[in-house]
């Protein structure tokens, strides 16, 4: 790949299919970059003492793919060195050990790429209208995350 080839790009996707850590981690890789931090978030079996069967992701999609790109424009202001970013969030069931979400960036140096996924797993938490269900063995819980801003504006 040629330098002028390579310029800043994101890379979003919601899907129902099971997510590809290699494919995440490959669309960021650039000859100009030495980093490529990744965070990757699976199911768990378990919450608070109680069995967890699977999860189950819904989203408004279209606002959340812009929700995202915004997430995207504020780390390029934040870390200019930024090269690529990656977001691909699974919705529908998410089995045990498989990954809801996997976030990838690319930069020249650790520290930029480590801090821009950091921060873009926060505010993604924080801001994107992406909702989880946990079912457990007898019964299923929405739940709201912590950093969501909206779920905490009422209390």
């Amino acid at each position: 790949m040629e330098e002028s080839e390579d310029v800043p790009k994101d890379f979003i996707k919601l899907k129902s299919e099971k997510l590809s850590v290699d494919e995440v981690s490959e669309l960021v890789v650039s000859p100009s970059c030495g980093a490529v931090s990744l965070f990757i978030g699976t199911t768990r079996n378990n919450f608070k003492g109680r069995k967890v069967i699977h999860l189950e992701y819904e989203a408004y999609s279209s606002m959340a793919e812009t929700e995202i790109k915004k997430i995207c424009r504020d780390v390029r202001q934040k870390w200019p060195s930024v090269k690529h970013i990656a977001v691909h969030h699974r919705l529908g069931v998410v089995p045990i050990t498989e990954a809801s979400v996997i976030i990838a960036v690319s930069s020249p140096h650790r520290v930029e790429s480590l801090e821009a996924v950091t921060y873009c797993i926060n505010t993604l938490k924080a801001s994107v209208p992406i909702w989880k269900k946990e079912i457990y063995e007898d019964e299923y819980s929405w739940k709201e995350n912590k950093e969501c801003f909206w779920a905490n504006s009422e209390k």
